[in-house]
């Protein structure tokens, strides 16, 4: 069994790529009448234009849970199509805790077979314990977020969080949600911290990647960059512009990154 750290250095390494696609799916991109098999070819067409440059994919659980029934059977064959050479984040941002928490997990984990997925931490560690049991499992906590009031509640707690998934971190599988638009929050999660992260706000949210980088600059075997409506819904909507965007983003990355 491959451990979930093991799993992301090395497709870090192999693919030479921090990229997560966000798989955000919204809608009203569309046309008022689309269906949900509308939006599962333009999903399945995501990921094959942007497979050979992306490392990891993280569906968010918000655009498929509107449909009911048939956005879960989406989302099960959206998985499928992804296969299992890429890191599979759920973006869920669950947060229960006890015998709840571990059936959160037993969807995600065993049945939908994603590789980690996103929690909040605000109950405390029985919040965090029920995700991270399996090493080849991991959970992204929720740190440092890139919304305009995050600071309000965050700027208070974070040093604990941090403080809280490091000693929860025996099996190397905790990383944290640390937005992109705030480079004084970015860097000061950093100080304090050697965990993965993963990074959204880059593209259409306003982050900057170039200061991104710089300031994990000596992570990025571990860390994974999200973007999700600049690649998706990038132009025209067609595999051409989907993956041009994702290639432009990736070589930016590769550039600043060296």
């Amino acid at each position: 069994m491959i451990s979930f750290i093991d799993k992301l250095k090395t497709s870090i390494s192999e693919k030479n790529s921090n990229l997560c696609v966000g798989i955000d799916i919204d809608k009203k991109y569309f046309n008022k009448n689309v269906s949900v098999d509308e939006l599962m070819d333009y999903s399945f067409m995501v990921v094959d234009a942007t497979k050979d440059l992306a490392v990891a994919y993280k569906p968010n659980l918000a655009f498929f849970e509107e449909w009911g029934s048939k956005g879960f059977y989406w989302l099960e064959q959206l998985i499928k199509e992804i296969g299992n050479k890429h890191i599979i984040i759920a973006d869920a941002k669950r947060g229960d805790i006890g015998n709840t928490g571990l059936h959160y997990a037993n969807a995600f984990f065993n049945h939908l077979n994603c590789d980690a997925i996103t929690i909040s931490p605000y109950m405390g560690e029985e919040s965090i314990q029920p995700f991270i049991t399996d090493l080849s499992k991991g959970a992204y906590v929720l740190c440092r977020t890139s919304n305009k009031s995050s600071s309000y509640i965050q700027e208070d707690i974070f040093s604990k969080v941090i403080s809280l998934c490091d000693n929860l971190n025996s099996k190397e599988n905790i990383g944290l949600v640390v937005g992109a638009t705030n480079d004084q929050a970015l860097e000061a999660v950093r100080s304090k911290t050697d965990l993965p992260f993963l990074i959204p706000g880059i593209g259409a949210q306003g982050g900057d990647l170039e200061s991104v980088i710089a300031i994990n600059e000596n992570y990025m075997s571990s860390t994974l960059i999200n973007i999700s409506r600049g690649i998706i819904f990038a132009d025209s909507k067609d595999y051409s512009s989907v993956k041009t965007s994702a290639k432009n983003y990736l070589n930016q990355m590769r550039a600043v990154n060296g």
